[in-house]
């Protein structure tokens, strides 16, 4: 369990978008965007009991911005202090007002402080004005779908969610980014973090929202997911879920690695423990009725998988609330 802990950790470090955000708002900013870029990272943090990742919010000139709907920000810094992995840039509407004057040039300048640069919604918009995506993949909010095309032939438009091209990432819309999220989530510290982050929100189909490219055939991952949910307290075996899906348990074995990088038994046991530390955390239960409800038969065993998982025994989790 180590080893793959330890894979899936070094995985990470072929990423380019990195750990830490710099949000720049603009005025009439989407607060339901901003809410889905950032309510994740730190869903990540408190559910790893980490700092995973760290973010700011920016403006051009330093000064308090006004969201589409009336919130107001405060920000941490002016534009020309920012540097570091990600620029998320994050304007909404009044977008077309923002692609001339000084803003194109600033786009430019803060490019060679970030490694990375994100389009947000109409952000887009924005990158493409200053040249930072020629010769790029990208999309927008999909209303602006044609009129983006029309405007910047030198980008290769597509109709997608959300677009991953190296060093430069574009994303559709609000609910888009938080699908963009819990795949930046996955792919720098695993599916199952992933997975959690989208339970915490009780998104639809949550099992399944881990994944970017999810084909037809990984419905199969998604089902397996929800099957072993519904049965913590009693586990199945593995061969018992794949029988409820139609296949032998060496084929699901097979597809479960694949989408998940770890075993069936490995997810099961992860999804039986975050039962046990949300049990640990919220309740008063005893560690041995804890340990029954998440489909153990005994405390020990439970306190050791519990301590291999998450580096702390559940009494010593409890006392550090």
């Amino acid at each position: 369990m180590r080893d793959w802990m330890a894979a899936v950790q070094s995985s990470t470090k072929t990423d380019r978008w990195g750990a830490s955000f710099d949000v720049l708002l603009f005025p009439s900013f989407s607060n339901h965007c901003l809410a889905n870029m950032v309510e994740p990272l730190r869903a990540a943090n408190t559910l790893a009991r980490k700092d995973f990742y760290s973010w700011r919010f920016l403006t051009v000139d330093g000064q308090h911005v006004e969201s589409s709907s009336g919130m107001q920000v405060a920000p941490h810094a002016a534009l020309m202090h920012g540097a570091g992995d990600s620029l998320v840039v994050m304007p909404s509407y009044g977008f077309r007002d923002l692609d001339r004057g000084a803003v194109p040039g600033l786009m430019r300048q803060a490019a060679r402080r970030y490694d990375c640069l994100i389009g947000m919604d109409t952000g887009s918009w924005l990158l493409a004005r200053a040249g930072l995506l020629d010769d790029r993949r990208a999309t927008i909010h999909w209303e602006e779908l044609t009129g983006f095309a029309e405007a910047f032939p030198q980008v290769d438009v597509l109709r997608e969610r959300y677009v991953l091209d190296d060093d430069r990432i574009t994303c559709s819309g609000a609910m888009a980014a938080f699908d963009l999220v819990l795949h930046l989530i996955s792919v720098q510290h695993g599916p199952l973090l992933a997975v959690e982050v989208a339970q915490l929100f009780m998104t639809r189909d949550s099992a399944r929202s881990h994944a970017s490219s999810l084909r037809s055939g990984n419905r199969i991952v998604d089902r397996a997911l929800t099957l072993m949910q519904e049965n913590l307290e009693s586990p199945l075996l593995i061969g018992q879920v794949a029988r409820h899906l139609g296949m032998t348990q060496k084929s699901l074995e097979t597809r479960m690695q694949a989408e998940m990088q770890c075993t069936p038994q490995q997810v099961y046991q992860r999804l039986r423990l975050n039962l046990a530390r949300k049990l640990v955390l919220d309740t008063d239960l005893s560690i041995s009725e804890i340990a029954l409800r998440s489909g153990y038969e005994n405390a020990s065993a439970m306190t050791r998988a519990y301590k291999t998982w998450f580096g702390q025994t559940p009494r010593t989790m409890r006392a550090n609330l």
